[in-house]
């Protein structure tokens, strides 16, 4: 079983900057990808950013420019570094991630929120 601990979010003014992470453990050979989405009440939820096990990355047009995932290979953690945050950047932020331990695996993280406001 894999589980995922996110860290980071909360309250930051417009311009501001925010950075998630996301460590994975358990039973994990292999990670095949790690990403980000955001859920907005009422809403569903999109995706962010995503990085390969290759670190190939992609990020919703919306963020381009702005936001940045990385990843520590080592410690199985993916990070969310958001610079320049605007009010519409508001909403609850997971991470999610897609590899193969026991057998295959797609998991989540707790959410974390992330509102600015100033």
């Amino acid at each position: 079983q894999v589980q995922l601990v996110q860290s980071g979010g909360g309250l930051v003014q417009p311009g501001g900057s925010l950075r998630l992470s996301c460590a994975a453990s358990g039973s994990i050979t292999i990670i095949f990808a790690m990403a980000w989405y955001r859920q907005v009440p009422g809403k569903q939820r999109n995706l962010v950013a995503t990085m390969s096990n290759s670190g190939t990355t992609n990020y919703a047009d919306s963020v381009k420019g702005r936001f940045t995932i990385s990843r520590d290979f080592a410690r199985n953690t993916v990070y969310l570094q958001m610079n320049s945050l605007r009010p519409e950047d508001t909403a609850v932020y997971y991470c999610n991630v897609q590899g193969w331990g026991t057998g295959e695996f797609d998991a989540w993280g707790q959410g974390t929120q992330v509102t600015v406001s100033s």
